[in-house]
């Protein structure tokens, strides 16, 4: 199935959801002044965000004109192509392998989705035909490093793991040189969201993250924040903040499957100009698709 019809079949029961409103919207009637506030509502009350949703709409409005465009039903492929432009897509120089091992660090806070996420990634490189080392860096939770052992049998990949409590850093110093040694194509990190009070969160990553570049010159090639869907506007803070503190360089956007509003996906690529590399449609290992942002625009429109 496609990431289209994935995404449309798991919102298919809000009715009063943020698809069906704007369904709804663009169905029939003329352009007019009433159409433009209604559509600021439902893209404000959809977590597309509030100063997004106003230049959104203003270029809509200037769309319109320059268009010539009278009824609402035209509107809507108009609202695609703008919402389609504020998504970032990343180029092939982003998301190819890098490295021998190309390494990938996830970052985000507990209850996110990282440690499935990174076993579902696993997966998608593995059916690629990449071998693939998972390593279970968040090592304050021992729940943790159970549930990444168990998705990563699932998966059918290769996990490295250190005793609960043990220093992070020099587990990935140890993934690192195994992972070399072994001929390892790819190494997905999960870490650890909070720690202990005497621990700060952000240092312990910038130190993994150093540890990995000075094991592998260019290395992490990519550290994507993973975010839940769910939590709205929240996500948005959780992203500035993480991305004021790593070389954040791509998004995971988890539970997406959960929530009748998608703008989120659409806001936070404009506010932080930051490309959501996947998103999270379910509890299944294939669950995790590669980000479209045409299609996902289109998605949004479908009624």
């Amino acid at each position: 199935m496609s990431f289209f019809n994935k995404f449309r079949n798991s919102l298919s029961g809000n009715k009063t959801g943020f698809i069906d409103r704007l369904g709804s919207l663009f169905s029939s009637g003329e352009i007019d002044e009433e159409f433009y506030e209604e559509l600021e509502e439902i893209l404000v009350s959809g977590d597309v965000g509030v100063e997004t949703t106003l230049r959104l709409v203003e270029e809509l409005r200037d769309g319109v004109k320059e268009s010539k465009l009278k009824e609402r039903a035209e509107v809507k492929e108009l609202l695609v192509e703008k919402l389609t432009a504020l998504m970032t897509t990343p180029s092939e120089d982003d998301i190819q392998i890098k490295g021998e091992p190309h390494v990938i660090l996830l970052v985000g806070v507990n209850g996110s989705g990282k440690t499935t996420s990174a076993a579902k990634l696993a997966n998608l490189y593995k059916q690629e035909g990449k071998s693939v080392l998972l390593v279970a860096g968040d090592t304050f939770r021992a729940a943790a490093i159970e549930q990444l052992e168990i998705w990563a049998e699932r998966a059918g990949v290769e996990m490295i793991k250190q005793q609960a409590g043990s220093d992070p850093s020099a587990l990935f110093f140890d993934a690192m040189s195994s992972a070399r040694a072994r001929g390892i194509d790819v190494v997905i990190g999960d870490t650890a969201g909070r720690l202990h009070n005497k621990f700060n969160l952000m240092e312990e990553l910038n130190k993994i993250n150093r540890v990995v570049g000075r094991c592998q010159e260019g290395a992490p090639h990519q550290v994507l924040l993973v975010l839940d869907a769910t939590t709205g506007q929240n996500a948005v803070a959780q992203a500035k903040s993480f991305n004021q503190s790593l070389p954040v360089s791509g998004l995971i956007l988890t539970k997406l499957d959960g929530t009748a509003r998608g703008g989120i996906v659409v806001s936070i690529q404009d506010s932080l100009g930051i490309p959501v590399r996947y998103v999270g449609l379910g509890e299944k290992m294939e669950d995790l698709a590669p980000f479209e942002p045409a299609q996902f625009a289109r998605a949004l429109l479908e009624s």
